[in-house]
């Protein structure tokens, strides 16, 4: 995890109301998201997770990336939860709500009983991913195994829940850089 730690210390803090925001390449797409950097990624997500699941699981936008070269290494099928609606056949809707933003979410092509991972690039509040176990949860599948690359440290929407979420590296973020809890 050396380039992803390098990363972290060269990633630029901006202040949204208050807010010490975290501007990386694996979450904001800038600055540009360097290979290596999504391989090691990529390498440590396949080390932590449980693989043994029919189907990877990443919210729109930032996990997308990193969902899709892992789904290319696993040969595991790839779904996308989106955040507009198609109007498909059992389409799901889900509201989900962070700590700056609430929003609809879509999800499609998964059914009861599919085991689930889910992958994204940050943990933050915990919001969208509650919301999402919900839903999945609604439908009947099973969520297997949840990996992001970062959580950030503090209270989260998934404290209240059952599910265990592992993360690469644990951070803080404020307005001097970030932090990375061992």
């Amino acid at each position: 995890m050396e380039k992803l730690r390098e990363s972290l210390h060269e990633a630029p803090i901006i202040d949204k109301d208050g807010y010490s925001y975290l501007v990386h390449p694996l979450s904001n797409g800038v600055p540009m998201l360097e290979p290596e950097l999504l391989r090691e990624v990529v390498v440590g997500v396949t080390r932590a997770a449980d693989l043994d699941v029919d189907k990877i699981v990443a919210p729109e936008a930032m996990g997308i990336h990193i969902a899709t070269a892992l789904s290319l290494q696993t040969d595991i099928p790839l779904v996308v939860i989106r955040k507009r609606s198609y109007g498909l056949d059992d389409e799901v809707p889900l509201h989900k709500t962070t700590g700056y933003s609430e929003s609809e979410m879509f999800i499609n092509d998964i059914e009861a009983g599919d085991d689930l991972l889910i992958v994204d690039d940050l943990l933050s509040t915990g919001g969208t991913m509650a919301s999402i176990c919900e839903a999945l949860d609604d439908i009947g599948a099973n969520i297997s195994d949840i990996v992001v690359v970062f959580r950030k440290q503090g209270e989260s929407a998934l404290d209240d829940t059952d599910y265990e979420v592992t993360s690469l590296l644990d951070i803080s973020v404020d307005q001097n850089g970030v932090t990375i809890h061992d």
